[in-house]
């Protein structure tokens, strides 16, 4: 009850059988470990760390300004509470090369499937804002052979290398520096902000590795079903923000509420039931764990 019954490194393999399956995986991000549990009740393939969400949710603009002790505690905290692989945000690594191998090895050790690092200057910011930074090619290559020398703790954990080229240098160079990562060691390309559906194709047909798809609203590009993600090839789609926005648009509806009214009743609607909680923690059956423990009669 208090762990799934999965350990990390089954949850890995799980993540690496499934990218074989040809389906495309789902991932919604998870900002807390009770979310997790509600993705895993609703039958999704996975859950998403977004270091943007980890970012906010302290009341920090996405910047970098986040540490690796944060990030990973953190994510280790949403992972744990579910059988589904779990995707980390990895940011630019904090740091240099070395910095990275650690960061894989602790992400590794806190139960994490994979992280996606990116190419970008730090300090970083959203994939969707204009005015980015991306560092040289050989600089990334450097981190992403850094990120293969700690996946050396397990294999199967998925290096994702995800590349904002495109915004500063175009999509054709976008390409050059996939396929560059790809050599380097990623498992996975993550191309951050493509323009259309051309691109999402274009980029496919480039690459022979998995692609992940990020779709995040109010972004630079236009929000895709399933089916054509699954249309254009693409292995994996994450919905970085989505629970998160949710959270904050109906809580920002119930204390509109409570500041005009008085009260919390016409709130109520948007609101979990006790009952939905207790049944999403399972109450139950720890009620019945503690009953088979504490059952002794005092004489």
């Amino acid at each position: 009850m208090l762990f799934p019954t999965l350990t990390a490194s089954e949850k890995r393999k799980n993540l690496r059988e499934q990218l074989k399956s040809g389906k495309l995986l789902q991932f919604p991000g998870s900002y807390s470990p009770l979310v997790s549990m509600m993705i895993e009740k609703k039958g999704f393939d996975g859950v998403y760390i977004s270091g943007s969400v980890l970012s906010n949710d302290l009341g920090y603009p996405d910047i970098g300004l986040t540490t690796l002790s944060e990030v990973s505690h953190r994510g280790r905290q949403i992972a744990r509470t579910t059988s589904l692989p779990s995707i980390i945000d990895a940011d630019t690594g904090w740091g240099e090369p070395m910095n990275v191998t650690r960061t894989i090895q602790e992400f590794i050790e806190y139960g994490l499937a994979g992280c996606h690092l990116e190419d970008q200057e730090n300090p970083k910011r959203c994939g969707h804002l204009d005015n980015k930074s991306i560092v040289e090619t050989s600089q990334m290559i450097k981190k992403i052979t850094a990120a293969v020398m700690g996946k050396k703790l397990d294999p199967n954990f998925l290096l994702i290398a995800r590349t904002d080229a495109r915004a500063s240098e175009g999509l054709d160079k976008a390409i050059d520096r996939a396929k560059a990562y790809v050599d380097a060691g990623a498992d996975m390309i993550f191309p951050e902000a493509l323009q259309d559906e051309k691109e999402f194709e274009k980029m496919r047909k480039a690459i022979s590795v998995p692609l992940l798809a990020n779709m995040t609203e109010f972004g630079k590009g236009k929000l895709y079903s399933t089916t054509e993600l699954t249309n254009f090839g693409y292995n994996l789609v994450i919905y970085p923000v989505t629970t998160f926005r949710l959270a904050l648009g109906n809580t920002e509806k119930g204390l509109d509420i409570i500041k005009s009214t008085g009260s919390q009743n016409e709130a109520v609607p948007l609101m979990f039931t006790r009952q939905q909680l207790y049944d999403l923690t399972r109450y139950e059956e720890y009620n019945q764990f503690d009953q088979t423990i504490f059952n002794f009669k005092l004489k």
